[in-house]
């Protein structure tokens, strides 16, 4: 048990380094040289795939044979997540962006409630409340709505809840891990969305997918391909191993650890709701957090009190007919 909360802690901390890596990785791309928002996503996915490719030459993990079928819903969910949400965030102001995202987990425990079932207690659904609170102060003064953008965000939403509840629910009723499945959705998504990117974004010429680009850009393409690599298999070990729930309440996290660096870093203003809806989301993933490992362990308590029981009783003798 201490070596499997180990290799969490650790895929955690690897997903946390890489992602807020990646943030300032692609933010260069984007503000130094225009490079296109959905063209990266393709080229992180497909230099995801080889690595997956290399790590197989390497023996990380053994390949499972999996029908196109199986995989077809977790690869077209992913490419409507990226799709809806760079379309969200382009109808709708920053603000009401990251409200519409947070809505992402009691979206998920609905799913998983009414398809899955699975229950939550009610102090983990009362967890949701001082998160939501702190995304509304670090956002309401940007809050600004349209039906458009009111439509674009609520099917992020959706959308992104259903691929984070199927990256663990397919992991378990396949019987396969994070490499495997990545594996056979890396290169599916990649051929989606290279169908995609031509009707939002120019694939010839200046600012397109085939260039011309330099080779400073090409590098820093390369390096953020890398981490992208990093990103999505400790996304789908951490869910695989835990629960949606769980990820998103450390995407929350993520996003209060990158306000706080940016403010300590680069200087950032920081108002005082901003201050404030931090620490009212950090004090809900603490909450969440206290609450799941004490419910994890009164369930290890019970299982372990059983298995006693049955051991004290022992198998009961039938009388002779």
């Amino acid at each position: 048990m201490a070596a499997q909360k180990g290799r969490i802690a650790a895929a955690l901390a690897v997903n946390l380094l890489s992602s807020l890596c990646i943030v300032f990785l692609n933010k260069w791309l984007y503000v130094r040289y225009a490079f296109p928002n959905l063209t990266l996503t393709l080229v992180h996915f497909a230099v995801t795939w080889l690595g997956l490719c290399a790590c197989l030459l390497l023996g990380a993990f053994a390949p499972k044979s999996l029908r196109l079928a199986q995989m077809l819903p977790l690869a077209l969910s992913f490419c409507g997540f990226v799709v809806f949400t760079n379309l969200s965030l382009q109808s709708n102001t920053v603000g009401t962006y990251q409200l519409a995202k947070s809505m992402t987990t009691p979206v998920i425990l609905v799913i998983q409630s009414l398809f899955y079932g699975k229950s939550f207690s009610l102090r983990i659904k009362c967890t949701l409340i001082p998160i939501t609170l702190g995304v509304v102060l670090n956002s309401y003064y940007d809050v600004k709505f349209n039906v458009l953008g009111t439509v674009f965000a609520a099917l992020g939403v959706v959308v992104t809840a259903l691929y984070q509840v199927w990256i663990g629910a397919k992991q378990q009723d396949l019987q396969v891990n994070s490499m495997q499945l990545l594996y056979y959705q890396a290169p599916m998504s990649s051929l989606m969305l290279l169908c995609i990117v031509p009707v939002f974004e120019p694939v010839f010429g200046e600012g397109g997918l085939f260039g011309p680009w330099s080779l400073s850009v090409i590098i820093m393409l390369l390096g953020s391909g890398v981490v992208a690599f990093l990103v999505n298999l400790s996304i789908y070990w951490v869910i695989g191993n835990t629960s949606p729930v769980t990820y998103n309440m450390f995407g929350h996290f993520k996003f209060c650890i990158t306000l706080l660096g940016g403010y300590v870093l680069f200087k950032d203003p920081l108002s005082i709701n901003q201050g404030l809806g931090i620490l009212c989301t950090l004090l809900g993933i603490l909450a969440y957090t206290h609450f799941k490992l004490s419910e994890q362990e009164t369930s290890r308590s019970e299982l372990a009190k059983e298995e006693e029981e049955g051991v004290l009783i022992g198998p009961i003798a039938l009388p002779a007919v």
